[in-house]
């Protein structure tokens, strides 16, 4: 019997809580753990054999290979960044995209079902990658001066606003950014994973119950729900590479 009276065993922090798999030296190794290096196995194994002999008439694996690194190439990158900058930056954005994607995809996948991402470590890593490269790229281009200028947004065309502009533009750039790029991600698949147990816990609870005609209303709701993750896992990676297109653009642009 769960705490709210009526015997409903409602989903909570708890569905995001894993015991570990084993200890090796005082370090705990989980499911999340293991789903994450599986996702990155998957990704070096798939894209290795769909490359690793390419050929001029590509086979199936090589055709699925070619669209998805050309979806990303240039549907993100090249729209962002342009062809002749936009290059060199392809692999890490192809890298970011199907790694932030499959880690969503768990989620609706047997026996796994769990989105990596809604664990707020791993969108943590993948913002702070961003965010470092962003930094090192900005002073790379432009130097200590340029640098604050473009974190600043300075623009003496402001007039008298200019100093209250510089403050916003500074702890958003460098403080807000980063949160809000990680938390984006994990906010999204946090909550689409906890609505997934909500509706299926609800379908199970309801057959068990004199509700059988809700159980039904419930199962259909997630499938539905089912779906829709789909649909926003494949967005939330496409607006995670998106977003870290638009920075590197940032770093690159001149600013007077």
């Amino acid at each position: 019997m769960s705490d709210n009276g009526c015997g409903f065993p409602a989903p909570g922090l708890n569905s995001f809580l894993f015991k570990p798999l084993f200890t090796v030296g005082g370090f705990e190794f989980n499911k999340v753990m293991l789903l994450a290096l599986v996702t990155t196995l998957l990704i070096v194994v798939i894209f290795s054999a769909a490359f690793g002999k390419a050929k001029v008439v590509p086979g199936k694996l090589q055709m699925v290979g070619e669209a998805g690194y050309d979806f990303v190439r240039r549907g993100i990158v090249y729209e962002t960044l342009g062809k002749r900058e936009g290059e060199k930056w392809v692999p890490l954005m192809v890298s970011l995209f199907f790694f932030v994607w499959l880690m969503n995809v768990w989620s609706v996948i047997p026996l796994a079902q769990f989105p990596v991402s809604s664990v707020i470590a791993f969108p943590m890593v993948l913002a702070a990658i961003v965010y470092i490269t962003w930094v090192a790229l900005t002073f790379k281009k432009h130097g200590f001066v340029g640098f604050f200028k473009n974190v600043t947004g300075y623009d003496k065309s402001l007039g008298a606003v200019l100093p209250l502009v510089m403050v916003i533009e500074f702890f958003s750039n460098l403080l807000v950014r980063p949160f809000t790029h990680a938390v984006r991600l994990f906010a999204n698949m946090f909550a689409g994973h906890l609505m997934l147990v909500m509706f299926t816990v609800a379908s199970w609870y309801l057959l068990n119950s004199w509700l059988v005609v809700g159980a039904g209303v419930s199962f259909v709701m997630t499938i539905a729900m089912i779906l829709f993750e789909l649909f926003v896992q494949a967005v939330q990676a496409y607006v995670f590479v998106l977003l870290a297109c638009s920075y590197i653009q940032g770093a690159l642009a001149e600013h007077h």
